[in-house]
């Protein structure tokens, strides 16, 4: 039998957000628990569905594997069932329902990692290109120095907390359910502190201010993150740091435009340059080098620069420059100047094929379709 689609188990949109997806699921995991529903085999399939339906949607590589390839993308991908086991429903629900009762299911009481940390900078095009050092200050948590992140005045004991009974975690029973919460005595520890740490008041954590000198690679584009192990958020329960994350952005040039390791830009040339060729002087990153310019050069021809572009930061390999010809029109011409140039007119009209040829094959196409 074909498995039903997620999305509409879940009653939303194939483009629904997280949040959406969490209150579809809340509504019918309600109406679908084996509590609510004892004794009724239909509504716990219901509930394990709306429940695997909701685990693999939330899940980025999980969602996308599905969008793309459907029940069967996700079984090659991550197993029966999409990788999900059955063990893990409750695990699901208490996650779901944690916010209404104080707390998720899961053990507060051991050691975590810290939350990782982001930090955007914006660089110009030449600082991305030629890497720069960053000095920056990050607000962040870490451990408490004199306790060591245990919240208790240094030295003294802990006793088994009374009423976890050393578990971390208080059952809380609301109507038809039955949710497992951190223990608000001993917040998740299982342990009782007798002298809080004076310090940081028995939470294990202090705000600190850190400065930090990065270094950022030459060749950096928008979006690229350089990651700091360890620089992040310290721990609950004096667990691991997590890590820090700069997110760089590039701001816009008023010369050059980037396109990976290529740089792209545009170039006036004169209407008589472009006409008989000669030598123009171009910008690039590392200096000035010198464009020829072929006689009968079109506005709008672009050339290439060989090695003017940027080094990846990924490899040795060094993109290209293209610049653009644009022909500029002359304004603000004499009388003398507006003669010569009719006189020049009237000379390329007499052979309009050899010194025009795309005009006169734009005027015999318009005349091919009026005669049709």
């Amino acid at each position: 039998m074909a498995k039903a689609d997620y999305y509409s188990l879940l009653g939303v949109s194939r483009d629904a957000s997280n949040q959406e997806l969490k209150r579809a699921y809340k509504k019918l995991a309600m109406k679908y628990h084996p509590d609510r529903n004892q004794g009724d085999k239909e509504a716990e399939a219901k509930f394990k569905e709306v429940s695997e339906a909701y685990e693999v949607l939330t899940d980025e590589n999980k969602r996308q594997a599905y969008d793309q390839f459907g029940h069967e993308g996700l079984d090659q991908r991550f197993g029966q069932n999409g990788g999900f086991q059955g063990g893990s429903f409750n695990d699901i629900f208490g996650d779901v329902f944690g916010d209404i009762f104080g707390g998720g299911s899961r053990s507060q009481n051991q050691a975590r990692r810290g939350s990782d940390l982001e930090y955007r900078i914006e660089l110009s095009l030449e600082e991305a290109i030629n890497g720069k050092e960053v000095k920056m200050s990050i607000p962040r948590k870490v451990n408490c120095k004199p306790c060591q992140g245990t919240g208790a005045k240094d030295g003294t004991a802990f006793t088994t907390c009374k009423q976890c009974n050393g578990q971390g975690q208080v059952r809380v029973s609301q109507g038809f359910f039955s949710v497992q919460q951190t223990c608000p005595s001993c917040r998740g520890r299982g342990k009782s502190i007798e002298v809080t740490c004076g310090t940081c008041s028995g939470n294990g954590f202090n705000n600190e201010t850190k400065k930090l000198a990065v270094k950022i690679p030459a060749g950096v584009d928008t979006g690229d993150q350089i990651r700091l192990s360890g620089e992040g958020e310290a721990g609950p329960n004096n667990g691991i740091s997590g890590d820090l994350y700069v997110t760089v952005s590039v701001k816009p040039h008023n010369i050059f435009q980037r396109d990976g390791d290529d740089i792209l830009c545009e170039a006036p040339v004169s209407f008589t340059k472009a006409t008989l060729g000669g030598k123009i002087i171009l910008p690039t990153l590392d200096g000035k080098v010198e464009l020829t310019v072929p006689a009968g050069t079109q506005s709008g021809r672009a050339f290439r620069i060989k090695n003017k572009g940027v080094k990846s930061v990924r490899s040795s390999y060094k993109g290209d420059l293209y610049c653009k010809l644009n022909i500029e029109t002359p304004i603000n011409l004499t009388k003398e100047q507006k003669e010569l140039l009719n006189k020049l007119d009237d000379s390329f009209s007499k052979s309009k094929s050899k010194h025009r040829p795309n005009e006169k094959s734009w005027l015999d196409s318009i005349k091919e379709f009026f005669d049709k």
